[in-house]
């Protein structure tokens, strides 16, 4: 059974939902499921742009023929060819011979790679040109590292449709809802948007700034954004875009603190909680804590994002830095995070070195990052004599965000 929803006049969703799916890339955690989008516009001749995961397929093709209703499907349009979006190509193709694929010279050496024969059936494209339908002309943009080099978005002129790839997506499968303004995206969307932008991404800020860029010179004309994955928006598409500016320029969205601790047997927990009600004493109620071993990174990077300060508690071990906490700042750096302010809490009963560690490595490592004076250091455990070093980095914590 078909099922499908029209975006706007002669356009219309066919992608599909998958549920059962747990980790996204096989990866990160994605306990509501992820949609994958495809849409197929019905004009003098039709144009499906991109297609599906393979786990999706059956659900897709259903849509796809149900909207043609016996035309033929004259053009497929591969914005990008990462395989949750392009592993259905070749069982379109063998289904509608009469169609030609239109994509990146970059697109094509993919499909190549990944086996799929469109020999004879190529139109390349690159920046800038255009592509008649019939009413609806289409220009391409180049997205290169948005965030594979081939990626491309399509901006349909006729309609004010982009077609933007991986950029404006987000985990989490439709329950029906196809546009953002059907559900309530802050509360249940926002999070799954900032974990799948930051963490899948986020290291290629400067590209998704510079696709920011080419699309301000057609802001008052963009009334639609079509990513490959979550909602469909058609209102207030500022709110979404300075999002997008945000992340990718690695600015916090709030002045908050989240506390990372890494804590073997409760002690640097114990020490963490009091930090935290010391800091909502004094006022700062924005705060989270996160154990470090019960935690999937790719949140800790999503709230990273989020938040002005981070501040990293972690017992020693090994003489090191404890190995998730360790995880967790390769993952920083690999994702390119900038422009944070870190407090560091560091424990250990007889070698207390992860304080040292965690401090080169932000200030080594990372790109602008501040770390504060204050610190507190441990020895097994938090005793009442280091109240007064705990209110020294809760007041430091503080005056660093004024």
């Amino acid at each position: 059974m078909y099922s499908v929803r029209k975006v706007t006049k002669d356009l219309y969703w066919v992608g599909a939902n998958d549920r059962r799916l747990t980790l996204f890339e096989n990866i990160h955690p994605i306990p509501r499921g992820v949609s994958y989008n495809s849409y197929l516009l019905t004009d003098e001749k039709t144009a499906l742009f991109d297609t599906v995961d393979w786990s999706a397929c059956r659900q897709f093709l259903e849509n796809v023929e149900h909207v043609l209703d016996g035309r033929p499907l004259d053009y497929l349009v591969i914005n990008h060819m990462e395989p949750d979006h392009g592993a259905s190509i070749e069982e379109v193709l063998l289904r509608h011979p009469e169609t030609m694929v239109i994509s990146t010279e970059k697109a094509f050496m993919l499909m190549r790679q990944f086996g799929f024969d469109v020999s004879g059936r190529m139109i390349e494209v690159k920046e800038g040109d255009t592509y008649s339908f019939g009413k609806h002309v289409v220009t391409f943009v180049a997205a290169p590292m948005v965030h594979w080099p081939e990626a491309m978005v399509t901006f349909d002129t006729t309609n004010g449709v982009l077609f933007s790839a991986d950029a404006f997506g987000s985990f989490g499968a439709l329950d029906g809802q196809l546009f953002a303004d059907e559900v309530n995206f802050d509360r249940d969307w926002l999070d799954d948007a900032r974990r799948y932008l930051t963490n899948i991404v986020g290291k290629y800020g400067p590209h998704i700034q510079l696709l920011l860029k080419k699309a301000g010179g057609i802001l008052d004309q963009i009334k639609f954004i079509c990513p490959l994955h979550g909602p469909v928006w058609r209102k207030d598409l500022m709110y979404f875009i300075d999002k997008y500016d945000k992340w990718s320029r690695y600015e916090p969205e709030e002045q908050g603190v989240m506390i990372v601790y890494a804590s073997m047997y409760g002690n640097t927990e114990a020490a963490a909680n009091a930090l935290a009600a010391r800091l909502c004493e004094k006022g700062m109620t924005n705060v989270r804590l996160y154990d470090v071993s019960n935690t999937h990174v790719s949140y800790l990077i999503s709230e990273t994002f989020r938040l002005s300060h981070v501040v990293l508690a972690s017992v020693t071990y090994n003489l090191g830095i404890y190995p998730v906490m360790h995880n967790y700042l390769m993952d920083m750096k690999a994702l390119n995070l900038q422009k944070r302010t870190f407090g560091i809490v560091e424990n250990g009963s007889w070698a207390c070195k992860s304080g040292t560690l965690m401090r080169e490595f932000l200030e080594n490592e990372l790109k602008d990052m501040t770390v504060l004076d204050a610190q507190l250091s441990l020895q097994s455990a938090l005793h009442s004599d280091a109240a007064p070093d705990l209110d020294a980095m809760a007041d430091a914590i503080l005056a660093s965000m004024h």
